[in-house]
């Protein structure tokens, strides 16, 4: 290696990436194309970046399979912040592979932790856990121990453990003013500042609380029945009961939550569950169905029993109800929870991380473009959606999870 590559290769391991360029930014030889790739990266020039990057993996001979190895671990970081997250792993597993055949724990490291990165995004929790597992950030240089601590402060705050996030933003914290790169300094603390702004509101008939993520934990683990209108469903305990693709009966659990411990005409679950002010007897028929199906599966956590103006929400055990509502409302706040990270998505990834199709993902950005909520760049295949940070609360209850059914 030699002295103008090392020099940059140093500068860009502490983020000064125009550094690093003053020193390869003329060369054409693939170690040099690789770190302008980097470099480029850095400065956020991600579609210049992924091209140097591939030309240096196909300018590294047969014989060069580690540095190749290493180009494809740079190229998949790139995707992840360009947030093309629809194309196959395995890929990144076979250079996760090579390198630890080769003698590059590091970068096998920053594989695996971009292959956790990637299940985070499209909300697979129990993926990214498990590649978590057994991870050693023992001896790592400061940089890649700060991002190993990211990693799992995200995946504990996307699981609402809060005193496990809580330790690892600690550790995350130190390694990056060990580090001394600002962009980590400024992520820890971005992440850390989520433990304070609200996360979810608590909704009655008679108030409405705001929760920090620790105290939307504390609600969920209670014991109480929780219609989660962050992410669709019914909590009791450890049971859950996903509704995000059945809207009819989560509009109707969540107005009888909505009025627990009093009942809701049939007028007003009409309106509310078919969008209707105008109910004929067909809509009457239509909603003791609707009723009928939330109340199967509901079983063993509540009942839904008749009353002379239409249906209450009862629970046994003198069991409390409690409405957890998002910090905004919309259809779209999901969408807009994960277009708010700052990142440029296109419809594709934004359709494989809410688990919803791309005509979906399109008409929903169509309505909230016309409402000024996001804008695009760019055009046809090229065409990418951002939206303005969401200030004073964090979105960690609005993205995607899978959550396990019980």
């Amino acid at each position: 290696m030699d002295s103008l590559i090392a020099a940059a290769g140093r500068a860009l391991a502490t983020g000064d990436a125009l550094g690093a360029l003053k020193r390869v930014a003329l060369r054409e030889d693939p170690p040099a194309l690789a770190l302008r790739g980097i470099a480029m990266a850095q400065l956020g020039e991600h579609v210049r970046a992924r091209e140097l990057l591939r030309r240096a993996a196909r300018g590294f001979g047969a014989h060069e399979a580690l540095a190749r190895a290493r180009c494809v671990v740079a190229e998949a970081e790139v995707a992840l912040a360009m947030r093309d997250i629809g194309g196959s792993p395995r890929t990144l597993a076979a250079a996760e592979a090579a390198l630890e055949a080769r003698g590059d724990p590091q970068n096998a490291l920053q594989a695996r932790l971009i292959a956790v990165r990637r299940l985070l995004l499209l909300g697979r929790l129990d993926q990214a856990a498990a590649a978590l597992e057994g991870l050693d950030a023992t001896g790592l240089p400061p940089a890649l121990a700060a991002v190993s601590a990211l990693a799992a402060a995200e995946l504990a705050l996307r699981s609402l453990q809060t005193v496990p996030a809580r330790q690892a933003l600690a550790r995350a914290q130190d390694a990056a003013l060990r580090a001394r790169v600002p962009q980590l300094v400024a992520e820890v603390a971005d992440l850390r500042a989520t433990l304070d702004r609200p996360a979810a509101r608590r909704l009655s008939a008679l108030d409405e609380h705001v929760l920090r993520l620790d105290e939307a934990a504390a609600l969920l683990d209670s014991g109480s029945l929780v219609v989660d209108a962050c992410r669709r469903g019914l909590r009791v305990g450890d049971a859950w009961r996903p509704l995000a693709r059945r809207p009819v009966l989560f509009s109707l659990a969540q107005t009888l939550a909505a009025a627990w411990p009093g009942d809701v005409d049939r007028e007003t679950l009409i309106a509310k569950a078919f969008r209707t002010l105008d109910p004929d007897e067909t809509h009457r028929a239509r909603l003791r169905v609707e009723v009928g199906r939330l109340r199967a599966l509901a079983r063993g956590m509540a009942r839904i029993e008749a009353t002379a103006r239409g249906f209450a929400l009862q629970t046994d055990e003198g069991r409390d109800v409690a409405l957890l509502a998002p910090p905004i409302d919309g259809e779209q706040a999901s969408m807009l929870a994960l277009l708010a990270d700052g990142a440029a998505w296109s419809t594709s990834a934004l359709a494989l991380a809410l688990g919803a199709s791309q005509r979906t993902v399109q008409r929903a950005l169509v309505e909230l473009e016309a409402a000024g909520r996001v804008r695009s760049t760019g055009r046809a295949r090229a065409q990418r959606w951002l939206a303005p940070p969401l200030a004073g609360f964090t979105t960690i209850l609005l993205l995607p999870a899978a959550l396990p059914t019980g």
